[in-house]
């Protein structure tokens, strides 16, 4: 059984006061001997925790005490090592850089499709009202490389904010299908879909929870190769675990 867990989540929420919310994060992630990145920004939070099941268990709750964070809900997986060398908690501009600030995901989400669902559209090849699926993976390049849905469209991004060019280049090849955008937990294909939305787009869904969800309700399922993570474990399986 391994011993480490690791944990990823995000909220999209207006934050203040940030440079006393980094000090306080880190209090207590020490406090837990926990080890990762935390990121901070005016839009959110975005996380990425490793350590024992009782000290991260007794984080997340007191996170969620705090009623800005109370609803997240974190992604697990596991490691027989602690994937991460240290702890930072850091104050960005953005919690994933993409140069729209009109894009606010606390004002609404886009439609999501979970797992199951989509679990079962890419097995039919089609919707519940008969459109063709179309996968769009909005990760880089080299997260691409590890693994990613078959046939999924893959414009060899080198960083996130090229994805509002991309996407205005090729807007007509999704002409009267469903697109589903996806990205490792959500985060990314969040902002990527409300901004489909934003400039027209119908017919268009996030994957609920990213790759790292999909793997734990649906399995590999219409999935190819593995998932590329940041931290030392690089990439994890079908089943949650380091790939390595």
């Amino acid at each position: 059984m391994s011993s480490v867990v690791n944990i990823s989540a995000y909220k999209f929420i207006t934050l203040g006061d940030l440079p006393v919310l980094r000090e306080t994060l880190l209090e207590h992630t020490h406090q837990h001997g926990l080890k990762g990145t935390i990121l901070l920004a005016e839009e959110g939070i975005n996380l990425f925790l490793a350590g024992a099941q009782e000290e991260l268990d007794a984080f997340v709750a007191w996170l969620r005490s705090d009623t800005r964070f109370a609803d997240m809900e974190p992604k697990y997986s596991w490691s027989d090592t602690q994937p991460f060398g240290k702890m930072l908690v850091k104050i960005k501009r953005e919690i994933i850089r993409m140069n729209h600030p009109s894009i606010r995901p606390e004002n609404g989400r886009a439609p999501v499709v979970d797992a199951p669902t989509l679990a079962r559209w890419l097995a039919a090849g089609q919707d519940d009202a008969g459109r063709e699926v179309v996968m769009l993976d909005t990760r880089n390049d080299f997260e691409v490389d590890a693994g990613t849905f078959e046939n999924a469209v893959d414009w060899r991004l080198e960083k996130f904010s090229q994805f509002p060019d991309a996407l205005q280049a090729h807007r007509a090849d999704f002409e009267g299908k469903t697109v589903v955008g996806f990205c490792t937990g959500g985060i990314r294909c969040e902002k990527a879909v409300i901004y489909m939305q934003e400039i027209g787009m119908e017919n268009v869904y996030q994957l609920e929870g990213g790759i790292l969800k999909y793997f734990e309700l649906a399995g590999g399922q219409s999935y190819q190769g593995n998932c590329f993570v940041f931290d030392e474990r690089e990439t994890l399986d079908a089943g949650l675990a380091p790939s390595r």
